[in-house]
Protein backbone atom coordinates (compact mmCIF):
# COMPACT_ATOMS: atom_id res chain seq x y z
CA UNK A 1 0.00 0.00 0.00
CA UNK A 2 1.59 3.32 -0.72
CA UNK A 3 2.34 5.56 2.01
CA UNK A 4 0.30 9.25 1.99
CA UNK A 5 2.10 12.24 1.37
CA UNK A 6 3.56 13.86 4.82
CA UNK A 7 1.82 16.80 5.82
CA UNK A 8 3.75 20.29 5.37
CA UNK A 9 5.07 21.85 8.60
CA UNK A 10 3.83 25.13 9.37
CA UNK A 11 5.35 27.88 7.73
CA UNK A 12 7.11 25.85 5.27
CA UNK A 13 7.24 26.89 1.57
CA UNK A 14 6.41 24.12 -0.76
CA UNK A 15 7.62 24.67 -4.17
CA UNK A 16 5.11 24.11 -6.50
CA UNK A 17 4.52 25.03 -10.59
CA UNK A 18 1.65 27.57 -9.81
CA UNK A 19 4.13 30.08 -8.93
CA UNK A 20 5.50 32.17 -11.05
CA UNK A 21 6.97 35.73 -11.73
CA UNK A 22 3.74 37.76 -10.84
CA UNK A 23 3.70 36.22 -8.27
CA UNK A 24 6.59 35.96 -6.64
CA UNK A 25 7.14 39.02 -3.82
CA UNK A 26 9.03 41.85 -5.06
CA UNK A 27 11.93 42.93 -3.51
CA UNK A 28 12.12 45.46 -0.98
CA UNK A 29 12.25 49.45 -2.38
CA UNK A 30 15.95 51.33 -0.96
CA UNK A 31 15.14 54.12 1.68
CA UNK A 32 14.36 57.08 0.16
CA UNK A 33 16.92 60.24 0.76
CA UNK A 34 15.47 63.16 2.06
CA UNK A 35 16.42 66.29 0.39
CA UNK A 36 18.96 68.48 2.52
CA UNK A 37 18.41 72.05 2.55
CA UNK A 38 21.85 73.92 2.98
CA UNK A 39 21.29 77.61 3.56
CA UNK A 40 24.89 78.73 2.81
CA UNK A 41 24.09 78.08 -0.90
CA UNK A 42 21.07 80.68 -0.23
CA UNK A 43 23.50 83.07 1.08
CA UNK A 44 26.15 82.89 -1.18
CA UNK A 45 23.32 83.24 -3.86
CA UNK A 46 21.71 86.41 -2.14
CA UNK A 47 25.77 88.24 -2.02
CA UNK A 48 26.77 87.74 -5.72
CA UNK A 49 23.32 89.34 -6.90
CA UNK A 50 24.39 92.24 -4.19
CA UNK A 51 27.47 92.37 -5.84
CA UNK A 52 26.51 92.14 -8.94
CA UNK A 53 24.08 95.03 -8.29
CA UNK A 54 26.91 97.11 -6.57
CA UNK A 55 28.98 96.62 -9.64
CA UNK A 56 26.89 97.20 -11.84
CA UNK A 57 25.86 100.49 -9.42
CA UNK A 58 29.32 101.83 -9.79
CA UNK A 59 30.22 101.22 -13.10
CA UNK A 60 27.08 103.68 -13.94
CA UNK A 61 28.10 106.03 -11.69
CA UNK A 62 31.70 105.79 -13.10
CA UNK A 63 30.26 106.44 -16.72
CA UNK A 64 28.15 108.96 -15.91
CA UNK A 65 31.04 111.23 -13.59
CA UNK A 66 33.14 110.66 -16.49
CA UNK A 67 30.97 111.96 -19.52
CA UNK A 68 29.82 114.76 -17.62
CA UNK A 69 32.70 116.31 -16.19
CA UNK A 70 34.02 119.40 -17.78
CA UNK A 71 37.94 119.15 -18.54
CA UNK A 72 40.75 121.23 -19.37
CA UNK A 73 44.30 121.28 -20.42
CA UNK A 74 45.80 121.74 -17.22
CA UNK A 75 49.08 119.58 -16.51
CA UNK A 76 52.62 120.58 -17.40
CA UNK A 77 53.37 117.01 -18.47
CA UNK A 78 56.57 117.05 -16.11
CA UNK A 79 58.37 114.26 -15.31
CA UNK A 80 56.33 112.23 -12.61
CA UNK A 81 57.75 112.46 -9.31
CA UNK A 82 57.09 109.67 -6.08
CA UNK A 83 53.55 109.74 -4.49
CA UNK A 84 50.31 111.49 -6.04
CA UNK A 85 49.68 114.60 -5.95
CA UNK A 86 46.58 117.30 -6.31
CA UNK A 87 46.33 120.98 -6.99
CA UNK A 88 42.74 121.78 -5.88
CA UNK A 89 42.18 125.72 -7.09
CA UNK A 90 39.32 127.48 -6.32
CA UNK A 91 38.35 130.12 -8.99
CA UNK A 92 36.61 133.68 -7.75
CA UNK A 93 35.06 133.74 -11.95
CA UNK A 94 32.46 135.88 -11.39
CA UNK A 95 30.43 133.92 -14.59
CA UNK A 96 28.47 131.54 -12.56
CA UNK A 97 25.98 134.32 -10.96
CA UNK A 98 27.03 132.89 -7.21
CA UNK A 99 28.63 136.77 -6.79
CA UNK A 100 27.58 139.37 -8.63
CA UNK A 101 29.72 142.75 -8.01
CA UNK A 102 32.22 144.44 -10.17
CA UNK A 103 35.29 141.83 -10.60
CA UNK A 104 36.49 141.33 -14.36
CA UNK A 105 38.52 138.13 -15.15
CA UNK A 106 39.48 135.11 -12.63
CA UNK A 107 41.86 134.25 -10.77
CA UNK A 108 42.31 131.28 -7.85
CA UNK A 109 41.07 132.39 -4.83
CA UNK A 110 42.40 129.49 -3.08
CA UNK A 111 45.02 127.20 -3.58
CA UNK A 112 45.42 124.00 -2.23
CA UNK A 113 48.09 121.10 -2.62
CA UNK A 114 47.23 117.49 -1.83
CA UNK A 115 49.83 115.19 -1.78
CA UNK A 116 49.98 111.22 -0.73
CA UNK A 117 53.85 110.19 -0.45
CA UNK A 118 54.84 106.64 -1.35
CA UNK A 119 54.71 106.01 2.49
CA UNK A 120 50.99 106.67 2.36
CA UNK A 121 51.31 109.78 4.21
CA UNK A 122 48.73 112.58 2.80
CA UNK A 123 48.96 116.29 3.69
CA UNK A 124 47.01 119.66 2.37
CA UNK A 125 48.58 122.51 2.16
CA UNK A 126 46.73 125.58 1.39
CA UNK A 127 49.15 128.24 -0.28
CA UNK A 128 47.80 131.57 0.78
CA UNK A 129 46.96 134.07 -2.93
CA UNK A 130 49.32 136.44 -1.79
CA UNK A 131 52.23 134.23 -1.79
CA UNK A 132 55.26 135.57 -3.40
CA UNK A 133 56.63 133.24 -5.99
CA UNK A 134 58.41 133.03 -8.97
CA UNK A 135 55.88 132.53 -11.46
CA UNK A 136 57.84 130.84 -14.94
CA UNK A 137 58.18 133.54 -17.79
CA UNK A 138 57.07 136.48 -15.85
CA UNK A 139 59.20 137.33 -12.49
CA UNK A 140 58.26 136.98 -9.08
CA UNK A 141 54.68 138.24 -8.08
CA UNK A 142 51.97 136.83 -5.88
CA UNK A 143 50.66 133.28 -6.76
CA UNK A 144 47.42 134.18 -7.88
CA UNK A 145 48.55 136.51 -10.66
CA UNK A 146 50.00 132.71 -12.43
CA UNK A 147 45.91 132.15 -12.98
CA UNK A 148 45.35 135.35 -14.67
CA UNK A 149 48.48 135.07 -16.91
CA UNK A 150 48.16 131.76 -18.04
CA UNK A 151 45.45 129.87 -16.59
CA UNK A 152 45.54 126.45 -15.07
CA UNK A 153 48.57 125.24 -16.66
CA UNK A 154 51.07 128.40 -15.55
CA UNK A 155 49.35 128.19 -12.08
CA UNK A 156 50.28 124.40 -12.32
CA UNK A 157 53.68 124.72 -13.10
CA UNK A 158 54.18 127.61 -10.70
CA UNK A 159 53.03 125.31 -7.83
CA UNK A 160 55.92 122.84 -9.08
CA UNK A 161 58.32 124.81 -9.34
CA UNK A 162 57.82 125.93 -5.52
CA UNK A 163 57.28 122.70 -4.54
CA UNK A 164 59.35 120.29 -6.49
CA UNK A 165 56.44 118.06 -6.96
CA UNK A 166 54.75 117.01 -10.21
CA UNK A 167 50.98 117.45 -10.22
CA UNK A 168 49.38 114.62 -10.93
CA UNK A 169 45.66 115.94 -11.72
CA UNK A 170 43.90 119.44 -11.58
CA UNK A 171 40.85 120.03 -10.13
CA UNK A 172 38.81 123.67 -10.53
CA UNK A 173 35.61 124.28 -8.74
CA UNK A 174 33.58 127.82 -8.84
CA UNK A 175 32.38 129.73 -6.01
CA UNK A 176 28.64 128.86 -7.03
CA UNK A 177 30.41 125.13 -6.97
CA UNK A 178 30.33 125.70 -3.89
CA UNK A 179 27.65 126.67 -2.59
CA UNK A 180 26.09 123.71 -4.97
CA UNK A 181 27.90 121.28 -3.62
CA UNK A 182 27.45 121.90 -0.10
CA UNK A 183 23.71 122.03 -0.82
CA UNK A 184 24.09 118.15 -2.62
CA UNK A 185 24.86 116.91 0.64
CA UNK A 186 22.29 118.71 2.52
CA UNK A 187 24.55 121.40 4.40
CA UNK A 188 26.99 121.51 6.46
CA UNK A 189 28.00 122.38 10.52
CA UNK A 190 30.95 124.66 10.82
CA UNK A 191 32.36 126.90 13.28
CA UNK A 192 33.53 130.58 14.06
CA UNK A 193 34.26 132.29 17.57
CA UNK A 194 33.72 135.73 16.69
CA UNK A 195 30.39 137.85 15.72
CA UNK A 196 31.05 139.10 11.99
CA UNK A 197 29.38 141.13 9.27
CA UNK A 198 31.00 141.32 6.36
CA UNK A 199 29.56 143.52 3.32
CA UNK A 200 32.62 141.86 0.98
CA UNK A 201 31.56 138.19 1.68
CA UNK A 202 27.93 138.90 2.72
CA UNK A 203 28.79 136.60 5.83
CA UNK A 204 26.87 137.62 8.76
CA UNK A 205 27.89 135.25 12.17
CA UNK A 206 26.23 135.84 15.28
CA UNK A 207 27.36 133.63 18.02
CA UNK A 208 24.49 134.05 19.60
CA UNK A 209 23.05 131.47 17.89
CA UNK A 210 25.98 129.21 18.60
CA UNK A 211 29.91 129.46 17.92
CA UNK A 212 29.22 126.35 15.39
CA UNK A 213 25.80 126.24 12.89
CA UNK A 214 24.26 124.70 10.13
CA UNK A 215 24.64 126.55 6.94
CA UNK A 216 23.55 125.72 3.67
CA UNK A 217 25.52 126.55 0.42
CA UNK A 218 24.86 130.44 0.49
CA UNK A 219 26.23 130.98 3.75
CA UNK A 220 28.90 128.38 3.54
CA UNK A 221 30.21 130.22 0.27
CA UNK A 222 30.30 133.34 2.45
CA UNK A 223 32.36 132.11 5.03
CA UNK A 224 34.74 130.56 3.03
CA UNK A 225 35.52 133.95 0.91
CA UNK A 226 35.34 136.41 3.96
CA UNK A 227 38.76 137.49 4.37
CA UNK A 228 38.62 141.48 5.48
CA UNK A 229 37.33 140.71 8.84
CA UNK A 230 39.32 138.16 9.91
CA UNK A 231 42.30 139.26 11.90
CA UNK A 232 44.88 136.69 10.24
CA UNK A 233 43.32 137.44 6.81
CA UNK A 234 44.36 134.57 4.12
CA UNK A 235 45.39 132.65 6.85
CA UNK A 236 41.90 132.47 8.32
CA UNK A 237 40.35 132.05 5.02
CA UNK A 238 42.10 128.98 4.07
CA UNK A 239 41.54 127.59 7.66
CA UNK A 240 37.89 127.91 6.63
CA UNK A 241 37.97 126.73 3.20
CA UNK A 242 39.72 123.87 4.46
CA UNK A 243 36.88 123.48 6.89
CA UNK A 244 34.01 123.29 4.32
CA UNK A 245 35.76 121.10 1.43
CA UNK A 246 36.33 118.77 4.77
CA UNK A 247 32.51 118.79 5.83
CA UNK A 248 31.33 118.04 2.04
CA UNK A 249 33.66 115.34 2.14
CA UNK A 250 32.54 113.90 5.22
CA UNK A 251 28.91 114.20 4.13
CA UNK A 252 29.79 112.66 0.77
CA UNK A 253 31.46 109.50 2.06
CA UNK A 254 29.20 109.07 5.02
CA UNK A 255 27.12 105.78 4.87
CA UNK A 256 23.77 108.18 4.41
CA UNK A 257 25.25 109.11 1.06
CA UNK A 258 26.84 105.51 -0.01
CA UNK A 259 23.25 103.76 0.70
CA UNK A 260 20.91 105.92 -1.05
CA UNK A 261 20.85 106.13 -4.72
CA UNK A 262 19.02 109.73 -4.91
CA UNK A 263 21.44 111.05 -3.20
CA UNK A 264 24.00 110.01 -5.24
CA UNK A 265 22.89 111.01 -8.00
CA UNK A 266 22.20 113.89 -6.28
CA UNK A 267 25.83 114.75 -5.74
CA UNK A 268 27.06 113.63 -9.06
CA UNK A 269 24.75 116.25 -10.66
CA UNK A 270 26.46 118.55 -8.57
CA UNK A 271 29.95 117.68 -8.67
CA UNK A 272 29.73 117.58 -12.52
CA UNK A 273 28.69 120.66 -13.03
CA UNK A 274 30.62 122.46 -10.35
CA UNK A 275 34.17 120.76 -11.06
CA UNK A 276 36.59 121.14 -13.79
CA UNK A 277 39.40 118.95 -13.99
CA UNK A 278 42.47 117.53 -16.32
CA UNK A 279 41.64 115.72 -19.31
CA UNK A 280 43.09 112.75 -17.82
CA UNK A 281 41.36 112.92 -14.23
CA UNK A 282 38.22 109.77 -14.01
CA UNK A 283 35.87 109.18 -11.41
CA UNK A 284 38.62 106.54 -9.62
CA UNK A 285 41.22 109.51 -9.42
CA UNK A 286 38.24 111.73 -7.71
CA UNK A 287 37.42 109.13 -5.28
CA UNK A 288 41.28 108.67 -4.28
CA UNK A 289 41.06 112.62 -3.74
CA UNK A 290 38.79 112.49 -1.25
CA UNK A 291 40.15 109.59 0.25
CA UNK A 292 43.29 111.16 0.51
CA UNK A 293 41.55 114.78 1.88
CA UNK A 294 40.00 112.83 4.69
CA UNK A 295 43.29 111.48 5.60
CA UNK A 296 45.08 114.94 5.99
CA UNK A 297 42.19 116.44 7.50
CA UNK A 298 41.95 113.59 10.47
CA UNK A 299 45.79 113.18 11.03
CA UNK A 300 45.92 116.98 11.56
CA UNK A 301 48.40 117.61 8.67
CA UNK A 302 46.94 120.64 7.02
CA UNK A 303 47.43 124.39 7.35
CA UNK A 304 50.42 126.64 5.23
CA UNK A 305 53.81 126.52 5.08
CA UNK A 306 55.59 128.19 7.38
CA UNK A 307 55.57 132.13 6.83
CA UNK A 308 58.08 134.90 7.44
CA UNK A 309 56.25 137.64 6.72
CA UNK A 310 52.29 138.51 5.73
CA UNK A 311 53.47 142.20 4.50
CA UNK A 312 56.35 141.89 2.73
CA UNK A 313 56.47 144.24 0.34
CA UNK A 314 58.35 143.67 -2.93
CA UNK A 315 58.07 146.47 -4.69
CA UNK A 316 54.84 146.82 -7.42
CA UNK A 317 52.85 144.15 -6.35
CA UNK A 318 51.83 145.45 -3.07
CA UNK A 319 52.13 143.26 0.27
CA UNK A 320 52.57 139.97 -0.31
CA UNK A 321 52.86 136.88 1.83
CA UNK A 322 56.77 135.62 2.37
CA UNK A 323 57.77 132.39 3.07
CA UNK A 324 60.23 131.11 5.27
CA UNK A 325 63.20 131.10 3.11
CA UNK A 326 61.29 132.51 0.75
CA UNK A 327 59.95 128.93 -0.48
CA UNK A 328 60.29 126.99 2.33
CA UNK A 329 62.18 124.70 1.07
CA UNK A 330 62.60 122.30 4.65
CA UNK A 331 59.23 122.36 4.81
CA UNK A 332 58.28 120.98 0.80
CA UNK A 333 61.22 118.55 1.73
CA UNK A 334 59.37 116.81 4.19
CA UNK A 335 56.42 116.87 2.15
CA UNK A 336 57.89 115.38 -0.42
CA UNK A 337 59.14 112.82 1.87
CA UNK A 338 56.14 112.27 3.62
CA UNK A 339 57.71 113.39 6.91
CA UNK A 340 55.73 116.41 7.74
CA UNK A 341 54.50 116.87 11.44
CA UNK A 342 51.58 118.77 12.58
CA UNK A 343 54.39 121.61 14.18
CA UNK A 344 55.81 122.13 10.51
CA UNK A 345 52.80 123.85 9.68
CA UNK A 346 52.43 127.62 10.14
CA UNK A 347 51.99 128.25 13.44
CA UNK A 348 51.03 132.23 13.44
Amino acid sequence: MPRPPAAARPGTLVPTSALNDHTQPEPPSPPTRKRRHHPLRWVAAVLVLLLALVGARVAWLAHDVNSKLQRVEALSGADDTPGETWLIVGSDSRADGAVVDNTEGARSDSIMLLHKAPGGQASLTSLPRDTFVEIPGYGGNKINAAYSYGGPTLLVATVEQLTGLTVDHYVEVSMGGVSSMVDAVGGINVCLDYDVNDADSGLVWDTSQGECQDVDGEKALAYSRMRKSDPTGDIGRGLRQRAVISAVVSKAVSTSTLTSFSQQDTLVNAGTQALVVDQDASMVDLGQMLLAFRSASNAGLTGAPPIASLDYEPGGIGAAVLLEDTTAPGFFGKLREGTLQTSDFNQS
